[in-house]
């Protein structure tokens, strides 16, 4: 199914969840015997996918995708897309169509939202909180499990800024700093994560309370800090062609996002940005993240609230 409409979106959920321990792939459901079933699927994961790069748990609630690590550095915009997309800013991709996993959500019973809208006035994408977990093994064989967040910080490799009319006269810039006075458009600048010697030493170049001040504001600004924001089953869209023909719009790339966009099937529930604007960019914890093509296998867990308690 190559441009999937949203009730095919429903139809394709719905033949999930009804198709017990076959394995069901999009276009095609072959039934395997119990004894198949649990050599080939011990978990009872259900493969909804040709090449089972995307698998349904129903009793784990839970969608799994088969990703790799493409990106340990630089500007982020996703956490993970489809592969041949947007892999130049995605920390992982999938071998997968975004609709596919779209699918499976619906099947677990998780409810879209709407993505990020920009005009008249921002509003923060909404839907299913949607829980995301990373599994990997390393070089020495050791498995590990992380949530998504613990990979993925706001950005310090980027400029910070401070108006500031003039600069004190008794500050002498040392040649190797990152700090730098533009006088044209009075603006004190830093780049990228400031240490505390560096802001000590800063300081001490001048009393001048507005030159403190702006060092202090990199300092704090600059300090890594790890993404808290959640994510949201957003639930991307469609748009038609001037053939009439409809297009799900995650395709694109928007698969699991860290930057809004109006295309987006996942998101970060606050206003977020890779223009490196302030605070609203992110980056990947490099450190964190295994080498590049390493397996990773991506977790989704809808969060559904529980019932409320109700007095006899």
């Amino acid at each position: 199914m190559k441009n999937p409409t949203a009730a095919n979106l429903m139809a394709l959920a719905l033949v999930c969840n009804a198709c017990g321990s076959s394995v069901f792939v999009f276009g095609e459901t072959q039934s395997k015997s119990p004894k198949d079933a649990a050599a080939k699927a011990p978990e009872d994961l259900i493969p909804l996918n040709r090449s089972k790069t995307v698998l349904l748990d129903r009793k784990g609630k839970r969608v799994l995708l088969k990703a790799k690590v493409v990106l340990r550095e630089g500007l982020l915009e996703m956490l993970c897309c489809p592969t041949q997309t947007k892999e130049h800013e995605s920390i992982l991709a999938v071998d997968a169509k975004a609709y596919v996993v779209h699918a499976g959500l619906l099947a677990l019973g998780a409810k879209p939202g709407k993505p990020a809208q920009f005009l008249p006035e921002f509003k923060p994408p909404t839907g299913q909180k949607i829980d995301i977990f990373l599994q990997w093994t390393d070089e020495k064989g050791k498995p590990h499990r992380a949530k998504a967040q613990e990979w993925i910080r706001h950005a310090v490799r980027r400029y910070y800024g401070e108006k500031l009319e003039t600069m004190p006269p008794d500050v002498k810039i040392p040649k190797d700093s990152e700090l730098y006075y533009d006088d044209k458009h009075k603006e004190l600048a830093w780049f990228g994560h400031m240490t505390a010697k560096q802001r000590d030493e800063l300081t001490a170049l001048s009393q001048d309370a507005a030159y403190r001040k702006a060092i202090k504001s990199f300092f704090d600004r600059s300090q890594p800090r790890l993404m808290q924001a959640d994510f949201v089953f957003a639930g991307s869209g469609f748009y038609v062609d001037d053939d009439g023909q409809k297009y799900y719009q995650a395709e694109g790339g928007d698969l699991i996002c860290v930057a809004n966009f109006p295309s987006a099937m996942i998101d970060v529930s606050i206003e977020s940005s890779a223009s490196g604007e302030q605070n609203l960019a992110f980056e990947p914890v490099t450190e964190r993240i295994p080498p590049v093509d390493t397996d990773v296998t991506i977790e989704l867990v809808p969060v559904f609230e529980k019932p409320k308690a109700t007095g006899k």
